[in-house]
């Protein structure tokens, strides 16, 4: 009964899904990895992509966005090079890191959810999943996650002894509606 009345409403109520489009400007995609034991970190910019959210019905909801790997900024000129060439991330062949949602559900508490998905680096895709808040802000959300991925499983670094294979990927993705 319960159920009847809640998709009653939604169904009188209509959905609630409007169209985001992430920005640079209040976003952020940060990285850390250990590098000879020590926490060395960077960013990227260049965020496009299309958010389809309905915080009422978060299964409506998808997601798709991309980075540019060029964009890399570790605050180390000769490091950030060294990572866009085809040793790390081969920007001049793959010039874009993409994630394409395949769901998202509510989460455990109000504002949170969790999505599952494709990354896509180097041509190389794998399904990760992860938990994100979305909190409304100037006309659209902030969308803040995070996940944790092994950079081998996209072959980028290859072998290295130095280099740790996890690394986490820290999100705040700042979405307008339009």
């Amino acid at each position: 009964m319960l159920k009847g009345i809640l998709l009653l409403s939604i169904v009188l109520l209509g959905t609630q899904s409007a169209v985001y489009t992430p920005t640079d400007n209040g976003s952020s995609v940060k990285f850390k990895i250990k590098n000879l034991g020590v926490s060395v970190g960077g960013s990227f910019t260049g965020l496009q992509g299309k958010i389809v959210f309905d915080p009422v019905n978060p299964a409506a909801s998808s997601m798709e966005a991309s980075i540019d790997v060029n964009s890399i900024n570790t605050g180390i000129d000769l490091r950030d090079n060294h990572l866009r060439s085809d040793d790390y991330f081969d920007a001049k062949n793959y010039p874009k890191i993409r994630f394409v949602s395949t769901r998202v559900g509510a989460g455990n508490r109000s504002g949170s959810y969790n999505v599952t998905g494709n990354l896509t680096i180097k041509n190389v895709t794998r399904e990760i999943s992860f938990p994100f808040t979305a909190v409304p802000q100037s006309g659209g959300y902030l969308f803040s996650g995070e996940f944790k991925i092994n950079r081998r499983d996209y072959k980028v670094g290859g072998s290295s002894i130095t280099l740790s294979d996890n690394l986490t990927v820290s999100l705040k993705v700042f979405a307008p509606k339009g």
